[in-house]
């Protein structure tokens, strides 16, 4: 089956040998994904930096031909479960709606970065029943 890369670009993906995206056949798997932007990583809350992610993740799925509507699992990493799990869960509820994927969110003792709260990984199925 023919692979897609999507490549966001970023110095990372080349030094460590990973895609932002992959797509084989109707799947489609995003990296981990932080709240980052071309200055780095935003500032923010638990809750603005899970929208950023979000909105990260949505444009890899854009390249790769999927969307948000087409996403059927995502794991979330926080670093501090107790003050944060309800705004990444109440984030993470606005972007999907009634998308509704399985969904997995445990904590983690930091990410790459000590200003990111929060990581997200999907996978999704395009033209999958109920897209």
């Amino acid at each position: 089956m023919r692979r897609q890369r999507v490549q966001s670009g970023t110095e990372w993906e080349e030094r460590v040998g990973y895609s932002r995206a992959v797509r084989v056949g109707d799947r489609v798997l995003v990296s981990g994904t932080t709240a980052t932007d071309e200055a780095g990583v935003i500032d923010g809350d638990a809750a603005a930096q899970t929208t950023r992610a979000i909105r990260n993740v949505d444009r890899a799925l854009t390249e790769a031909g999927a969307g948000l509507d087409d996403v059927v699992r995502t794991r979330l990493f926080v670093t501090d479960f107790e003050g944060d799990w309800e705004a990444v869960g109440q984030a993470h509820a606005e972007a999907f709606g009634e998308v509704r994927p399985a969904a997995t969110m445990v904590e983690v003792s930091r990410l790459v970065d000590p200003a990111m709260r929060v990581e997200i990984e999907v996978e999704a199925v395009v033209g999958g029943e109920g897209s």
